[in-house]
């Protein structure tokens, strides 16, 4: 039988997911620096690369890769990061995951299937997909 949680560590977490979808890549960075999780998921699988990507936010994308964050780790529906970014049309998230390692062809949908299915023929090029 496991323990609740500790009301104060979710507390923290929600902070620490809520500073990925608003962008502070200073906090989140000084969060990573003092010990939390690059890869720290929610209850959903998603990363804070993932929430930070979604809402379109590079510096803190940039600044979680450059921490050790996962470019490619998917969610619990198997999305990516920059599949994430690929379907809202954060295209310099998308550099930015790219540059970092993130795989085009990763998850499901991957990137190349979001790409090809809105027809960002510049994307593919990027992803070396035609």
């Amino acid at each position: 039988m496991s323990e609740a949680p500790d009301p104060e560590v979710v507390e923290l977490a929600t902070k620490i997911f809520d500073l990925a979808r608003q962008g502070d890549a200073e906090a989140l960075a000084a969060y990573v620096d003092a010990g939390v999780s690059p890869n720290l998921t929610n209850e959903q699988g998603q990363t804070l690369v993932m929430l930070a990507a979604y809402h379109g936010h590079a510096g803190a994308v940039e600044a979680l890769l450059k921490r050790g964050a996962d470019a490619n780790r998917a969610n619990d529906r198997g999305q990516t990061p920059l599949a994430g970014a690929v379907f809202k049309g954060e295209d310099e998230v998308v550099r930015v995951l790219v540059a970092g390692g993130a795989d085009p062809a990763a998850g499901t949908p991957s990137a190349v299937d979001t790409a090809r299915m809105f027809d960002k023929k510049e994307l593919l090029e990027l992803f070396g997909a035609h």
